[in-house]
């Protein structure tokens, strides 16, 4: 079986079993890699660029080289191919759990219990909740939506297409280092700049694409593709700002705006700031919808991608 058809069937059986079960439960493989990286971290610790770099290199070359050394095991049988890759893909895509925490903190909004949604806001993002309204943490919500559906689905698609399961699973580790130490923080202020850095690379064509595939999911294209291209690159993140703006322009919302991140205050510009109005609970779902239709066509695209690939090599 072509290595193109291999990844097509085994990434649609990989996000078939996101839809329907969510994040395994137990022994997750990137609960399970968060782990070891904090082992490496107190060991490696230094406040210095280099012992950083190191700590991005041991972490994320172990993790993909353990996944080369699978995906070359289950190279010449097909079916076990197909199975690693649908096994890989469920562990690193994240799309049905984000639907599911964002829906959440939606009902709890809907409801009035603004202190449920609190509680769970820091399942989705890093915000200091205590300091937002019912209005403030919606728009959190869509946002981390927007932002996420790029990390936690796109991005490894993308990087499966173009190198299989290694390329899965390097996406996932290098956006998991960046979520642990990729901080501003005097701590990690130098530590994290290797894994910060190289998650804006890795991150780079997943957030264009799924800017465009907003553009195209969301109804409303002029509103999508014009907030991208005036707000985008005012955004202090280089792959969150178009996907956050053209999210705003396809949901036709306001995004960005005062937030803060444990006890710092950021003042980010406003996306689609003439043209949208502020965000309300029943955008939480809309997002969901949105970030679920960006799903599918992410896959129908990297799979066509992935057999145009084998194609022309062939």
């Amino acid at each position: 079986m072509r290595a193109d058809r291999i990844f097509a069937y085994g990434a649609a059986a990989g996000l078939i079993a996101d839809l329907l079960f969510g994040d395994p439960r137990r022994g997750h493989p990137v609960a399970a890699f968060g782990r070891a990286a904090a082992g490496a971290e107190r060991r490696l610790w230094r406040d210095h660029r280099g012992w950083g770099a190191l700590h991005t290199l041991v972490c994320a070359g172990s993790a993909t080289g353990a996944a080369a050394l699978a995906a070359r095991a289950a190279r010449n049988r097909p079916a076990a191919a197909v199975a690693l890759t649908a096994a890989a893909t469920w562990s690193v895509v994240g799309g049905t759990s984000l639907g599911r925490e964002a829906r959440a903190i939606g009902r709890a909004l809907a409801a009035g219990d603004i202190e449920s949604a609190r509680e769970r806001l820091p399942h989705l993002c890093g915000r200091d909740p205590q300091s937002l309204d019912g209005q403030q943490i919606a728009r959190a919500v869509v946002e981390s939506v927007a932002e996420n559906t790029s990390d936690a689905v796109v991005g490894a698609l993308v990087w499966g297409a173009l190198g299989g399961v290694p390329g899965l699973v390097a996406f996932r580790a290098v956006n998991t280092l960046d979520a642990m130490v990729g901080h501003k923080s005097p701590r990690y202020r130098r530590y994290g700049w290797a894994s910060a850095r190289l998650d804006d690379v890795a991150g780079w064509p997943a957030a264009r694409l799924t800017a465009v595939l907003a553009v195209a999911a969301g109804g409303r294209p002029r509103e999508a593709v014009r907030a991208w291209r005036a707000d985008a690159d005012r955004h202090p993140s280089p792959n969150a700002g178009p996907v956050e703006a053209s999210f705003a322009g396809a949901l036709g919302v306001r995004l960005g705006g005062t937030l803060a991140y444990g006890g710092r205050v950021e003042h980010r510009p406003v996306l689609n700031g003439e043209a949208g109005r502020d965000v309300r609970v029943t955008d939480i779902e809309r997002a969901a919808r949105l970030s679920r239709r960006v799903s599918v066509l992410a896959l129908v695209v990297c799979a066509a991608g992935r057999s145009a690939m084998g194609r022309r090599v062939g």
